[in-house]
């Protein structure tokens, strides 16, 4: 029975809606056509139009991943992950956070254990293109800090900052079949971590240098910058503090600095 404050059709929305992503499911009752099997036609045709329509959402998401694996394999895996999954908000471009992690447990990409990583870049790609606008942090603002204060600044990350880490050559496949030319063979084979940024209109990717990620993880979570760099120093003994505050400022990392009061 529908309860007095559910909104109209909700007693049917809910049958309706469930069986869509499982075709071996029967058509949900309430649904008919002029004929005895008019309405199972009807909705099967429906039910193959929300697939696809997801199916071509994650193609567009995870370009460099279907560039990888093929169309029709990436189509029959993209068709059991939206099973698995149905999306949970009306935007398509949100649909396929938990993709990455699918590839990750997927048995037919266990020959290609970095799948899920290059997957993970894309899908941080596409969040930092739908983060929010903010002018990034002007090198003049971080200059001006008194010098005895560096150490206990704190950084406001930009709303499209993602750092990602990976035990393989993540970013480098991402590049290479992101790109439209053809894609050599990938000689790198050690890990890469990226930095994810959108300082103006464009997204763009950086491999990060040797301690790179631990020093802008621990920026981002609020750490000031004298524990973020020892920590990343002590991770890497080959950390570089200049060239690392050099390249967050140029990929426009953060929108603001906090200067402790004297």
């Amino acid at each position: 029975m529908q309860q007095p404050n559910s909104p109209p059709g909700a007693a049917f929305a809910g049958p309706f809606t469930t069986p869509l992503l499982d075709p071996d499911r029967p058509t949900p009752p309430g649904v008919g056509g002029p004929g005895e099997k008019a309405g199972d036609v009807r909705y099967n045709v429906y039910r193959n139009n929300v697939t696809v329509s997801l199916i071509d959402a994650l193609a567009d998401t995870f370009p460099a991943v279907r560039r990888i694996v093929g169309e029709t394999f990436f189509r029959d895996m993209a068709r059991l992950y939206v099973r698995r999954e149905p999306p949970r908000s009306p935007l398509l471009f949100d649909y396929g956070h938990g993709f990455a992690a699918f590839i990750d447990g997927f048995e037919h990409t266990r020959p290609l254990p970095w799948l899920g990583d290059v997957a993970r870049i894309e899908r941080a790609w596409l969040d930092a293109y739908h983060a929010a606008d903010r002018d990034p942090l002007a090198p003049e603002k971080l200059a001006s800090a008194p010098q005895d204060a560096l150490p206990a600044l704190r950084f406001q990350p930009h709303p499209a900052t993602r750092v990602l880490r990976s035990a393989y050559p993540a970013v480098t496949i991402f590049a290479a079949n992101r790109a439209s030319g053809p894609v050599g063979k990938i000689l790198e084979r050690d890990g890469e971590d990226a930095l994810v940024t959108r300082p103006a209109l464009d997204v763009f990717v950086r491999k990060l240098p040797p301690g790179g990620a631990v020093f802008l993880t621990l920026l981002c979570t609020g750490k000031p910058l004298g524990e973020a760099a020892a920590a990343a120093g002590g991770t890497e003994p080959g950390f570089d503090l200049g060239a690392n505050i050099a390249g967050m400022m140029e990929a426009g990392a953060f929108a603001d600095i906090l200067v402790p009061d004297a």
